[in-house]
């Protein structure tokens, strides 16, 4: 997360698997226009033992560091409480009871939208004063009911929180933001309504049209982007999009090493020749077992982007990228640890490529063959075998904690 003011922040995809389709979740945020920290604070929690998913979006009152402590504060107990499956009125007053309070107005103000998503039934969205969530089905807003909940507690009396619950399908998106998206272009050539959330609508149906199959990634950035040329490049409020897409699984899969049994060369062969995803190979030895099996040339990608740590990119007909081994995981592992949630590669060389596509992806698939190398071999410890477990279980528990995909490994 870049911290430079005026730079749009980009947040992690967090995708889940439910039985017909995954999710997936960004955020993009710009700050307030000099400011170094943003106002609005976004938080996502994947609870696998529920097969569950909880996001969060919280406008503190003003700008910079005071409203992002208060929305750091109302981030985490709207996390926190909705996971322990308490009442969304009690959530808000806890909340609203707890946060500072404002010395010139006397009262405690920060705004939050809560999505939970229970992949077993429904998904349930909870609003406080920030802008209107819009569910989209089929290019048109769900029509669904919204419940208005007045608050009756002392210090909150008056108070309106909004709750909507509907079951998702395959293609359905979830839109929310937070006052700096609404009020953008506010004050600008006669504009007293800034860009209200009709508009915001109609302007992310009409991406849509242009193109159904937009990541949420694209979608959230191209709001805060329309956003920002409304105030003219100089932001007037700190500015959040969340977009959520309800979608099919993108999947890849990571051969490496070759069978420990030679019996199982073929099982393995027709694993990777089967998968349906992006297909990457890791290991000379491999790359020769399964073009010896499918009958395919291997060549040099003479066009590739060459790193000098690395030998060089080969392909293969029907397989995305053909690497060495060892070194190659080492170096995408390391990749990974120094910019785990970022959605480009910062290298561009073979390693660099598999962390793109990784990122890419909803579900990594790792093939692991346990055959020893006999030209790298110990005689007395199996090194390379131990490396290339290590390697492996060290980029899947990545993946897994860090950028929250969906790791399996298979051995051989």
């Amino acid at each position: 997360m870049e911290s430079r003011a005026e730079n749009i922040v980009g947040r992690k995809s967090v995708p889940v698997r439910s039985r017909e389709f995954f999710v997936e979740v960004f955020c993009k945020q710009r700050n307030y226009n000099g400011e170094h920290i943003c106002g609005d604070v976004f938080r996502v929690k994947r609870i696998k033992t529920e097969n569950r998913m909880i996001i969060v979006l919280s406008d503190g009152m003003g700008h910079g560091v005071k409203a992002n402590v208060m929305a750091t504060l109302t981030s985490s107990f709207a996390l926190n409480f909705t996971e322990e499956h308490k009442d969304f009125e009690k959530i808000a007053d806890i909340i609203m009871n707890t946060l500072p309070v404002n010395a010139e107005t006397s009262t405690s103000y920060s705004t939050f939208t809560i999505v939970d998503i229970d992949f077993a039934g429904s998904v349930k969205v909870m609003e406080y004063d920030n802008p209107h969530a819009l569910i989209l089905r089929s290019f048109e807003e769900l029509d669904i009911p919204w419940s208005k909940l007045v608050m009756d507690t002392e210090r909150n009396k008056g108070k309106v929180l909004k709750m909507a619950t509907f079951i998702p399908r395959n293609g359905d998106r979830i839109i929310f933001g937070s006052d700096g998206i609404v009020q953008s272009g506010l004050g600008i050539l006669n504009n007293n309504v800034g860009w209200p959330i009709e508009k915001v609508k109609g302007y992310v149906l009409q991406l849509m049209m242009n193109n159904p199959d937009i990541s949420a990634n694209e979608l959230a950035q191209k709001v805060v982007n329309q956003a920002h040329r409304n105030d003219g490049y100089v932001s007037k409020d700190d500015m959040s999009c969340v977009s959520i897409y309800f979608r099919n699984p993108r999947e890849c899969m990571i051969c490496t090493g070759p069978p420990y049994d030679k019996s199982r060369d073929v099982e393995y062969v027709q694993a990777l020749k089967n998968f349906k995803g992006e297909k990457i190979i890791c290991g000379g030895t491999t790359a020769k077992i399964i073009a010896k099996y499918l009958n395919l040339n291997i060549e040099t990608d003479r066009n590739a982007a060459v790193d000098p740590d690395l030998p060089p990119l080969h392909i293969m007909p029907g397989i995305g990228i053909v690497t060495e081994g060892i070194l190659t995981l080492t170096k995408v592992c390391n990749l990974l640890e120094r910019g785990g949630s970022s959605s480009i590669a910062t290298d561009a060389g073979p390693a660099g490529r598999i962390v793109s596509i990784i990122h890419e992806s909803d579900m990594v698939h790792f093939l692991v063959g346990t055959s020893l190398n006999s030209a790298h071999q110990d005689p007395d410890l199996p090194v390379e075998l131990e490396i290339r477990r290590t390697v492996v279980r060290r980029i899947a528990k990545l993946l897994d904690e860090v950028l929250m995909k969906d790791v399996k490994i298979t051995y051989y």
